[in-house]
């Protein structure tokens, strides 16, 4: 493909530009991705990538390139596990959907009311935020943890991760919020780790065992864990690199705290998040085993207020593009060593997702290219 050519396809992913996109039937079988991959991956000098494309509730490109280890010989696969960071947001948004449709909580349970017991109590400007604002990023939780050392002693932190959780829980809304609920958006892992705690506190279990029951197992997701995959006595599954590509090897340094888990620390292989994703695609079309359409409905609806250029739902960025008809369903997400990022198109029932072991701009524009690239290919993109 020149040169030109790919800048168009590329700009049509990204930026929504207009490029003609001609539907191509897809078959039955499971496309290779890896010959699409490999020129991504060389050109970028990441060490890995995995990738997929989904048609409806099915697989029909899959591939994996590259090493386990920068330096190492051992080849990724697409059994092989990665990091899919703030892609985790939407899983537990999921959840938090799925103990709404049980009446178990709502989109309007308050702060102030959930855990009106806390010693210190909740911060007056923090008693009417809403599950559905901590979900939407409007519910004034700050983005950056450090104030008042609360990000070192969750790093710190030495019990369970329920009550890590509770311990961001304390060190956040006894304080004032950043803004009144409902007025800013603002990008906030502590309010999905809230949220999360709102779910384990009422459901008895923690935030990964809800998820592993309540997700994983229904969609088959063997694969699906927490943390940086694998472990250091073997090379049986990728590190994760930092952005200057240095390898990490698995442990507490590995990932964020368990405090902020339901905001972003879930992996799994490429295959097993395709079926994640596969839900999504086909959610709002009819009741599925997991949740009613209208719930999907939900997720899938950006907050009305207030405006922002960023249209954020509950664990998905919700944009217009060409390519897929129309309105489509987004999120990234790093833990600065690990990129992931899917792209869902509703209208053409077609998703993509793809994955890397490192982080950083390299690892960010080779994910970008690779999703342009199977757009094309896989939807027969022409130029004008």
């Amino acid at each position: 493909m020149n040169h030109t050519r790919w800048n168009l396809v590329f700009f049509a992913m990204v930026f929504g530009a207009t490029v003609p996109i001609v539907d191509r039937a897809s078959g039955q079988e499971e496309h290779d991705l890896s010959p699409l991959l490999e020129p991504i991956l060389s050109r970028h000098r990441v060490p890995a990538m995995a990738a997929a494309v989904v048609r409806g509730d099915r697989t029909v490109g899959i591939g994996a390139v590259g090493v386990r280890r920068r330096g190492s010989p051992d080849k990724v696969t697409v059994n092989d596990r990665f990091h899919v960071g703030s892609c985790t947001k939407s899983m537990t948004a999921t959840l938090c959907a799925m103990l709404v449709e049980e009446d178990k909580l709502a989109w309007d349970t308050r702060i102030g009311d959930f855990f009106g017991m806390l010693k210190p109590p909740v911060h007056p400007g923090y008693r009417s935020v809403m599950l559905e604002q901590l979900l939407t990023h409007r519910g004034g939780c700050p983005t950056d943890l450090t104030a008042g050392g609360l990000w070192a002693r969750l790093w710190q932190h030495k019990g369970s991760a329920t009550s890590a959780r509770k311990a961001l829980l304390e060190g956040v809304v006894t304080q004032p919020p950043e803004a009144p609920a409902g007025t800013r958006y603002i990008y906030s892992n502590a309010g999905y780790a809230i949220a999360g705690h709102m779910a384990e506190k009422v459901a008895g279990k923690r935030w990964e065992t809800l998820l592993r029951q309540r997700l994983f197992l229904p969609l088959g997701m063997k694969s699906a864990g927490f943390g940086a995959p694998g472990g250091k006595k073997s090379l049986s599954q990728p590190r994760g690199h930092t952005t200057d590509g240095k390898p990490v090897e698995p442990g507490p340094a590995a990932d964020n705290p368990v405090a902020i888990g339901p905001a972003g620390t879930v992996h799994c292989s490429i295959g097993d998040w395709a079926k994640y994703v596969a839900l999504h695609l086909r959610g709002e079309k009819k009741d599925g085993k997991l949740l009613r359409a209208e719930s999907f409905k939900k997720l899938h609806t950006p907050a009305k207020s207030p405006p922002t250029d960023t249209q954020y739902a509950l664990g998905w960025i919700v944009a217009e593009r060409p390519w897929g008809g129309g309105r489509v369903l987004t999120h990234a997400g790093s833990n600065s060593m690990w990129y992931a990022v899917t792209w869902i198109a509703p209208e053409r029932d077609f998703a993509v997702l793809v994955a890397c072991n490192q982080g950083g701009e390299s690892a960010t524009q080779a994910c970008d290219e690779a999703v342009a690239a199977m757009i094309e290919n896989h939807l027969n993109a022409t130029n004008q």
